[in-house]
């Protein structure tokens, strides 16, 4: 040992026993041999060793010479790393190395050799991982601490194992490495900026996709050493977030990456970070508010996030950028909210105040993604979602934009589909999401053919799946149709008949091109095209593809037989889907992947395939039937009482015998109809009969065993049934037998032998039956029909009051509280109006005498015999019956022609009857025979008189009343001549002979006037198509030229009549920019209402009193839009119900007391109530001259007008359009202040709409004291009957508007007398509210929002008037 301490201190070299020198001199074979000696040796020594230490450490200086570090052999360099290594394992604490030049180097150099670990499969791995394992143990670097360059040496060390690392290494090399670089940062004194950088780098996402290893151990090593960097993270972050110094770091671009990852691994690493992100969210740059609003979605969507709880703060200031100003920061917040929704539900609460606010935000986009988050997340989990998120979706089916209405109406579907139908979290869930499949249908009374053509997709694709087993199908729509709502199965009612009538619409194509070529068949297909083509998206591009349809089917026969075969009555469902997809297959290409006419063909396919109903199907659905008969079905457990889905199942196959009647020829079906028949429920027998009425017509030679026993269940229901019954049995055989006579005579003599005016109880069916015999088979008994009507119909029973009716003040009551005499005494009108329309003509003048009985009854408000003996509610169905029969006559045009105007207009003064109900049906009446253009256009001017209705609601349905006729004859007009703007003359007209209208100067009647005009103008002027505002006031202009036919000679007559000219004149002024043009063409005014105009006489006068030009209000009238009409409330939204009974139970029918707040009430008026749907494949009217052909008609039921029910949703108003969309003309009827609230449930309360004080010169008439009796709801089914609408009991509601007729007797005054027109017996008293309940309407008024779109500006504290018709006047 002396001679190795002397070798030591004399500077020579030792090296190992058996190792010569280490030179230059030796090649590099021996050189790389003797290393490995060397390194043999260090790696057995340890640091107890001293005196070898002392011996060999001239060797370990010179192994860290400049030849060996900078040698150009890699395994040289390898083992002098290794050795290297081991002498500071040795040598620990104290390096033999003392220069810090030397140092660098060396740490330069063992860092340049962990490079050698990339290559797993080398053959030196081993000695490399022996490295890197032997410096991670001993804390090398650590020595690096006092070097000035300290920071370059771990820099490069750090930016070299971060190199390095790859899939290829074991769980050892990843875990030293993490050891020898977190030594360095937990052990030194800082971490400089560079070093973090090296670090952080690596979880930018650009590097962390190339290298997920080098992530992977950023991300450890930054666990491993979170307390020990994280003042360095935080000043890094102070620097660039809040002193803006991004020169700091390369990485500052990625700030917020950056974040997002560290708050990833660890998130006290950013404890001090997160309140400087509240500072930025609050920036005045909107890039930088977006990156942060990006950045914190992710973090407070993360599955195991828990931020939003430990930061409320934070979260706060989040949800607060839902309301930014910056569009696309309110979109990034919408689009997190689904991730949120399903990561974190507790948080579901805070975010729907939130997204209710984004529903209705002005941008598209966000609307859309709105929908979007709140179904994703449903669709992963229905409980994640509460009501009223599912609520917004449930409002935006009814947005503005098609493309947020499309998602909204999907992913309800898609809710549905997996809740509903399949059932996937139990019977909650369904009940949670039953209102779906009725608001869905409900999309169907939209006028927007994309909402209807999706609501068929969706029906056929999620509601009722058309690829499900044809049993299995039937089921699911059985139970589905029992469980819709009544405005829901009206609309899937009409989805099947509007896909009927296209059906027929492609069928009559089919046979016009098979025709021989003329110019006559061109005509009618490219007529049949047009039609076709309004049945399809974007018209104006489907009249070109269909164009070409036409023509490819004239040339493809192979084509044209697989569509006749898609259209035949016999397709079945399988035939179908085989025939859309040989169609489509044929006209497609593929090297055209997007095919517009394609898509149009699928979209025409798709509404014309039967892929539901087929006669295998109707089969299925009636053994449904025969099962909840029986009692084996699964009705109770598919939440359906077994009555109700019976009802339901002969309703389904009712609607389905009309659109699909081949498909129930078979004589299963028949055989299950006849065990209806026999059924003790009235409602399913009677469905069993108009099933019977649709499809039996080949029955007598297909099936005469059924013929056999049908016909005496005919026989007997036609002579002892219900009336209803009654009626279609008649029918039945009129449609099914070929002996008709012979059995129409069996059935008539002994019901005409039978009628007894003393038992009026049994006169109802027998008057029934006998009506229908005299409307189907008039000849047959002409002579005894014309006997039986003068002498018993009108003699014996209507000229007799024999049973004297109920005092009450009531003015309507339920159908089973009408006394029997005089239900019988309602059939015996209809059996006369019936007998005429079978005659049709009117040589006997049995037209004249029978319209002036109906005068007459209704002259006498309804009390024929004047002996009093009749009570109120008899008084209301008489003078209902007779204005129906009144409407029913004119639609014939030998009839028509008889009707003098008096008579037309005491007619059109039912629609102000002093009762609800009979105003209601009286319009719904009027509507459906303008919609089916059976009513001449004269009667179209009625609903101008609704302009004074009290009821805001009836206001509102004569509004969209007029808006659908209007809207109709427009349509017919782009084929023919007919011009609704003529509608104006008659409605002049209709208003000077208006009983209200008594002093021709007198400011409140002319208002009213006003009113009555406006209420028809608006909605003519909402477009000048044709230059039409000057064409209306060509026509003003021309009528004061003329005089009234009914006194030409009567000076006060006509100037009422010019009076009401001016009123309308100043109006067309006030509104349109565009009067003053000249006018397209002359008008011709009708010369049954004005004398001819003179020539010579230019009536220039002004008859307006100077105080009325205050009242016309400027301002261009509103399109009159009813898209969505059908589903808005028609109170403002977020008004408060008004509840106090008081008011209502006052000034009601019942006042009247007639309870109208009862929930029946409220629900049937407008829902079960509602304008009847327009049948367009009824028979169609005959052409005449005034009459336009209802048979070149296009227009479907749905259009028709019908306010739906209450929204089932929990807290939910009523559905709307977009925010933005506020509430259209239809909701505030303008020109005049009035009072409704919406209730919680939706359901409307009425204002009261009378005088604030007495009209000059009348007489209040005095109050009727209420009564107390409460009235049952209507049973639902009566309120759904087509027919009957004069015995329907509807809501009863305040009759604040009066009946017009004689008045009462005891009224007498002189002033009243000055008023009186001549024509005493015109018009009708009306119930006037009392006169207490004045402050509280005017209170009422106040509160009515003055803001709608359409609502004129009126002078402040302006009343709502009533007509002057309610006043008594001495006669």
């Amino acid at each position: 040992m002396a001679h190795s301490k002397t070798r030591a201190t004399d500077g020579k070299i030792t090296y190992p026993p058996g190792v010569k020198e280490i030179s230059d001199k030796i090649s590099k074979e021996e050189m790389v041999r003797r290393l490995k000696m060397v390194v043999k040796t260090f790696m057995d020594m340890d640091q107890d060793s001293e005196e070898e230490k002392e011996l060999y450490l001239n060797l370990a200086l010179h192994l860290a010479s400049d030849f060996f570090l900078k040698h150009p052999d890699k395994d040289v360099r390898l083992l002098v790393a290794c050795c290297l290594a081991d002498i500071f394992r040795i040598y620990a604490p104290e390096a033999p190395y003392t220069s810090p030049d030397k140092l660098k180097d060396i740490f330069m150099f063992i860092t340049r050799q962990l490079k050698g670990l990339e290559d797993t499969k080398s053959a030196q791995f081993n000695r490399y991982f022996y490295l890197l394992e032997n410096i991670a143990w001993v804390k090398s670097y650590n020595i690096c601490f006092e070097l000035e360059d300290s920071n370059e040496i771990f820099t490069q060390l750090y930016r070299t194992l971060f190199q390095v690392i790859n899939n290829g290494h074991n769980q050892k090399v990843h875990m030293h490495m993490v050891d020898l670089m977190s030594s360095i940062i937990c052990e030194g004194d800082t971490v400089s900026q560079e070093l973090l950088d090296t670090v952080l780098v690596n979880l930018v996402p650009a590097h962390k996709n190339l290298n997920k290893q080098a992530y992977d151990l950023a991300k450890a090593l930054l666990k491993r050493t979170a307390q020990a960097i994280e003042p360095y993270i935080t000043n890094f972050f102070n620097q660039v977030l809040m002193l803006g110094k991004t020169s700091v770091s390369d990485l500052s671009e990625h700030v917020f990456d950056l974040i997002l990852e560290l708050y990833n691994i660890d998130s006290h690493l950013l404890l001090s970070v997160l309140p400087q992100l509240e500072f930025k969210l609050k920036s005045n740059d909107n890039d930088e508010r977006l990156q942060v609003v990006k950045l914190l979605a992710k973090m407070f969507g993360a599955k195991d996030s828990e931020l939003a709880a430990q930061n409320k703060p934070l979260w706060q200031c989040y949800l607060g950028r839902f309301n930014d100003i910056h569009v696309p920061i309110r979109l990034e917040c919408v689009k997190f909210a689904s991730h949120c929704l399903m990561n974190h539900p507790d948080l579901a609460k805070d975010l729907t105040e939130y997204l209710k606010v984004r529903s209705h935000d002005p941008e598209e986009a966000i609307r859309h993604d709105v929908i979007v988050s709140i179904v994703t997340a449903a669709k992963k989990d229905l409980s994640l979602v509460n009501d009223h998120l599912l609520n917004f979706v449930r409002e935006r089916t009814l947005d503005k934009r098609w493309r947020v209405r499309k998602e909204a109406m999907m992913g309800l579907a898609q809710i549905y589909k997996k809740y509903s139908l399949q059932g996937e979290a139990g019977k909650e869930a369904t009940k949670q999401i039953s209102w779906i499949k009725d608001k869905l249908l409900h999309i169907y009374y939209q006028n927007s053919i994309d909402d209807r053509l999706l609501v068929e997709r969706i029906f056929a694709q999620y509601m009722v799946p058309h690829n499900l087993e044809t049993t299995e199908r039937m089921k699911c729509l059985y139970y589905l149709y029992a469980t819709l709502d009544f405005n829901a199965v009206k609309a899937l009612n009409e989805m099947w008949k509007c896909q009927n009538m296209l059906r027929h619409h492609v069928k009559d194509l089919l046979d016009l091109i098979k025709q021989p070529k003329s110019e006559a068949s061109t005509k009618a297909v490219f007529a049949k095209v047009m039609v076709i083509t309004r049945n399809l998206p974007d018209p104006g591009k489907a009249q070109d593809f269909v164009k070409k349809l036409a023509q490819v089917l004239e040339e493809d026969e192979r084509i044209r037989n697989q569509l006749e075969t898609l259209v035949s009555p016999s397709c079945s469902c399988k035939q179908a889907e085989g025939c859309v997809r040989e169609i489509t297959k044929k006209l497609g290409s593929p090297k055209q992947p997007s095919n517009p006419f394609l898509e149009m063909v699928k979209f025409l396919l798709e509404r014309i395939a039967p892929v539901h109903i087929d006669t295998e199907s109707i089969s299925a659905l009636i053994k449904q039937v025969n099962k909840s008969i029986d009692g084996t079905a699964d009705d109770e457990d598919e939440g359906v009482p077994t009555e109700q889905a019976i009802r339901a199942g002969l309703e389904l196959l009712k609607v389905l015998s009309f659109t699909h009647p081949a498909s129930f020829h078979s004589a299963e079906t028949f055989e299950s109809l006849l065990g209806c028949l026999k059924m003790d429920d009235e409602k399913v027998a009677e469905a069993a009969l108009q099933i019977f009425k649709n499809t039996g017509g080949k029955m007598e030679e297909s099936f005469p065993h059924i013929k056999s026993v049908l016909l005496p269940v005919l026989q007997h229901k036609a002579k002892k049934g219900p009336p209803r019954q009654a009626k279609y049995a008649i029918h039945c055989i009129h449609g099914i037998f070929s002996n008709k006579d012979t059995q129409f005579a069996q059935i008539f003599e002994p019901l005409h032998k039978s009628l007894d005016p003393a038992s009026p109880e049994q006169l109802i069916t027998p008057l029934t039956t006998i009506g229908h015999l005299a409307m189907l088979a008039p000849e047959q008994f002409a002579a005894p029909l014309k006997s039986l009507v003068a002498n018993f119909i009108v003699k014996d029973l209507l000229m007799n009051d024999r049973v004297p009716g109920k005092k009450t003040t009531k003015l309507w009551v339920p159908d089973d509280e009408v006394s029997p005499e005089t239900l019988a005494k309602i059939q015996g009108i209809k059996l006369m109006v019936r007998w005429l329309l079978g005659v049709k003509n009117n040589l006997s003048k049995s037209g004249n005498s029978t319209l002036r009985m109906l005068t007459a009854i209704l002259n006498s408000d309804g009390d024929l015999t004047e002996q009093g003996k009749m009570g109120k509610p008899d008084m209301s169905r008489l003078r209902l019956a007779a204005g129906c029969a009144v409407l029913k006559l004119a639609q014939e045009p030998c009839y028509h022609e008889i009707i003098t105007l008096d008579q037309y207009q005491l007619c059109a003064l039912v629609i102000n009857d002093e009762c609800y109900q009979v105003r209601q049906a009286f319009a719904l009446k009027l509507h459906k025979g303008l919609c089916r253009l059976r009513l001449p256009l004269e009667y179209l001017a009625i609903f101008a008189l609704c302009a004074k209705d009290p009821m805001k609601e009836r206001r509102a349905h004569a509004r969209q009343c007029l808006v659908k006729n209007i809207n109709i004859r427009r349509e017919y007009l782009k084929q023919h001549a007919a011009i609704s703007e003529y509608v104006v003359p008659y409605t002049i007209h209709l208003l000077v002979h208006d009983p209200d209208y008594v002093k021709v100067q007198d400011i409140e009647q002319l208002k009213d006037i006003k009113e009555c005009l406006w209420f028809v103008l608006e909605i003519l002027m909402s477009k000048n198509e044709n230059n039409s505002h000057a064409f209306i006031r060509k026509m003003v202009e021309n009528i004061k030229q003329t005089k009234d036919v009914q006194g030409p000679d009567d000076p006060k007559l006509n100037e009422k009549l010019y009076t009401v000219c001016d009123v309308a004149m100043n109006i067309i002024i006030s509104k349109s920019t565009t009067y003053s043009l000249e006018s397209p063409k002359d008008p011709v005014l009708p010369v049954r209402y004005f004398t001819q105009p003179d020539k010579n006489f230019s009536n220039t006068k002004n008859y307006l009193p100077p105080e009325m030009k205050s009242f016309f209000t400027p301002g261009k009238p509103k399109a009159a839009n009813v898209l969505g009409a059908v589903n808005k409330p028609l109170s403002t939204a977020g008004k408060q119900s008004q509840t106090k009974s008081s008011r209502m139970e006052t000034i009601s029918n019942a006042s009247s007391n007639s309870n109208p707040g009862s929930p029946g009430r409220s629900k049937g008026r407008w829902g079960r109530g509602g304008a009847l749907l327009t049948s367009v494949l009824m028979q169609a009217a005959p052409a005449e001259p005034w009459r336009l052909d209802s048979t070149e008609m296009d227009h479907s039921e749905n259009e028709d007008i019908t306010i739906m029910k209450n929204s089932p949703l929990p807290g939910k108003k009523n559905d709307k359009r977009d925010d933005s969309d506020l509430l259209r003309d239809s909701d505030k009827p303008r020109g005049r202040k009035r009072a409704a609230a919406s209730t919680q449930d939706g359901s409307l309360l009425e204002d009261s709409g009378q005088d604030q004080k007495p009209k000059r010169g009348r007489k209040r008439a005095a109050n009727s004291a209420p009564a107390e009796a409460e009235e049952q709801p209507w049973a639902e089914e009566k309120r759904i009957q087509d027919g009957a609408l004069e015995t329907e009991d509807e809501q009863n509601s305040p009759p604040k508007k009066g009946r017009r007729g004689r008045p009462p007797k005891a009224a007498s005054s002189a002033a009243a007398k000055e008023e009186t027109p001549a024509k005493g017996r015109r018009g009708r008293k009306k119930a006037v509210v009392p006169a207490e309940e004045e402050p509280e309407q005017q209170e009422e008024e106040e509160e009515e929002e003055p803001n709608s779109e359409n609502m004129e500006v009126k002078p402040k504290g302006r009343q709502t008037r009533t007509p002057r018709r309610s006043q008594q006047r001495s006669v």
